[in-house]
This record gives structure tokens, C-alpha cells and sequence, in this order.
């Protein structure tokens, strides 16, 4: 037993500093992923973000959709994981410019005079047909000559995009999540939140983007499947054609042009 005993001591150090190195090697790989999602939402630890809900277009009263609230928690969780806080309010009561905080902008410029706003600002090259009748081209998104329309239940759109309005790098974005229905605010934050890594990896972490998203079948699966339709960047932050080089666009009514 004396024999072995130094193979012993050798064999439990050994043992030990595996076990110690495994453990400062997750302990570092944990905590770069987590500087990584920081830097990618602008949210460092202890900083303050902004959530800026709609009105649901249904009721008289000031509500949020069921879907939108859902969306707020899927937000809410990327807010946390990242040690920041967050500040719900509603879309006319936000006053205030942008690059200061994180802002995270949910519904479309019927409902979202944030989003509108938005929408005239950084996207430009986006027309939202916001006609309230039972026109086929009602909520249809048109980018870069494209029209996608809203079948409910069957197939609807959403954008995500996140943009710096070309301000430094150490300006905080914006992620905008403009859908055709409140269904698709959900499912754009769900997907922002669970590909956040591949969205980093191909724009980096402080890049900017847009991306046409497709909900598909949502009366039987939700927010679940999802669609990543195109990349629109170029055409949505590009301004927008003249009404005269756009046929499409001549005398149409209740389109928007991001205005507010």
C-alpha cells in the first residue's frame, strides 16, 4: 500500500486538475457566449432596454394582443438571461430618440406609431398596404418590387430587423418586429431569440439587417413554424422608388410608406 501510494496522490491531482480545467473551460466558454449575446442586443450588464407595444387593433380600449404579450416574453427572457432590464410602455407614449437604449419595437404601423416612425426612418424601401376593407392587398408587405400578401392562418409575413440607423458601433439598436398579424410579432421574437447565434455569426454583433420571415399554418401550429423568406436589407433600408418610376404605387390608397 506505501508502494502505490505516490501513484495514488498523482492519479487524485491529476483527477483534480481535469475536473478544475473542464470546469474554468465551461466557465469561459459560458461567459464569452453570454458577452457575445451582449453585445449583439446592446445590452451589457445592469443597462436599461425599451419594449414598445401596440394597441390591439380589435378592441376600443388600450390592450395588448394575447400573442404580443407572448411576444414581450420571449423578449423578456433574452432581457434577463443578459442581466439588463427592461421598460414596457406603450407606443404613444414613446417620446424619444433612439441609440441610447436597446429598443425592442413589436406591431405594425397601423397599431404602432413607433413603428411607423421607424419604418420612415430606417426602412424606407418598406411599403405596408394598411387598408382596413376586405381588399386582398390588406397588411401585403412590398420590397424590392416583391408583394407578399397575408393569407390568415395560412401563410403571413413578418419583418425583423436590427438597425444602428448608421451610428457608431457603440450605439445601442433597435429590433423591429413588424408582422401582419400579432401572431407573427410572437414568432419573430422567438426566432430572434433562439437564432441569435447564427444571426451573429453571418451579420456580427453589432451589424445591421432585415429579414422577411413566413409563418405557415398558424391556425394549427402557432408561432411554431417558421420560414426564413429572404434577406431584404438592401431593398428595405434603400430609399424608396418615386411614384412615377412605380406603377404599382400610382393613385393606390391605404398603402404606407412607413409614414406616421
Amino acid at each position: 500500500m506505501t508502494v502505490n501510494l505516490p501513484a495514488l496522490v498523482l492519479g487524485v491531482v491529476a483527477v483534480a486538475l481535469a475536473v478544475a480545467l473542464g470546469w474554468f473551460a465551461r466557465n469561459y466558454l459560458a461567459q464569452r457566449g453570454l458577452s457575445r449575446k451582449q453585445r449583439f442586443f446592446g445590452l451589457p450588464h445592469h443597462s436599461e432596454c425599451l419594449m414598445v407595444v401596440n394597441r390591439d387593433a380589435a378592441t376600443a380600449e388600450w390592450s395588448v394582443a394575447r400573442n404580443d404579450v407572448f411576444a414581450l416574453l420571449e423578449l423578456s427572457a433574452v432581457v434577463k438571461e443578459c442581466g439588463a432590464n427592461a421598460d414596457v410602455i406603450s407606443h404613444d407614449m414613446a417620446q424619444q430618440g433612439f441609440g441610447e437604449r436597446t429598443e425592442f419595437c413589436i406591431g405594425g404601423p397601423v397599431s404602432n406609431r413607433r413603428m411607423a416612425a421607424h419604418l420612415q426612418s430606417l426602412l424606407p424601401g418598406v411599403h405596408i398596404d394598411t387598408e382596413t376593407g376586405s381588399s386582398p392587398d390588406r397588411g401585403a408587405f412590398t420590397i424590392g418590387g416583391e408583394r407578399h400578401l397575408l393569407e390568415p392562418g395560412v401563410r403571413e409575413h413578418v419583418l425583423l430587423a436590427r438597425l444602428t440607423a448608421g451610428q457608431s458601433d457603440a450605439a445601442r439598436p433597435v429590433f423591429l418586429l413588424c408582422g401582419q398579424r400579432s401572431v407573427t410579432n410572437q414568432a419573430a421574437a422567438r426566432y430572434l431569440a433562439r437564432n441569435q447565434d447564427q444571426l451573429t455569426r453571418k451579420y456580427g454583433a453589432n451589424g445591421n439587417f432585415c429579414v422577411l420571415l413566413r409563418v405557415v399554418n398558424s391556425q394549427a401550429y402557432g408561432a411554431d413554424v417558421v420560414e426564413l423568406v429572404a434577406d431584404v436589407t438592401r431593398a428595405a433600408t434603400a430609399p424608396p422608388v418615386s411614384a412615377a418610376a412605380d406603377p404599382d404605387s400610382g393613385g393606390r390608397r391605404g398603402s404606407h410608406r412607413a409614414k406616421s
